[in-house]
């Protein structure tokens, strides 16, 4: 299931303890971050143990569109994890709220 930008931001403001995962490419990050965990799309599958610590637990997964995060999502619900959630519109549309 996907979450929308805006209950991401309530979430954060709120101060809840999120595991989001941002799938960008480090320079993409770098130049525009939310302060959360990087880990960009082509290194995902080889560190899964990093984070499998979560499998049962909510993960969110952003990129820049959506599209790279869609991806993310696949790659871990096919490796165990059970709620994983991709921001719909990415960066682009958390910067644009």
């Amino acid at each position: 299931m996907d979450i929308t930008v805006q209950e991401l931001k309530e979430r954060l403001e709120k101060g809840e303890t999120l595991n989001v995962i941002d799938v960008r490419e480090p320079h993409e990050y770098e130049a525009d971050n939310i302060g959360v965990r990087l880990i960009p799309l082509g290194d995902l599958p080889y560190n899964l143990d990093e984070i499998e610590d979560l499998q049962d637990e909510e993960v969110i997964v952003l990129c820049r569109s959506g599209k790279r995060s869609g991806m993310a999502q696949q790659i871990l619900e096919q490796n165990g994890f059970n709620n994983v959630r991709n921001v719909i519109g990415g960066m682009l549309a958390y910067r644009a709220q």
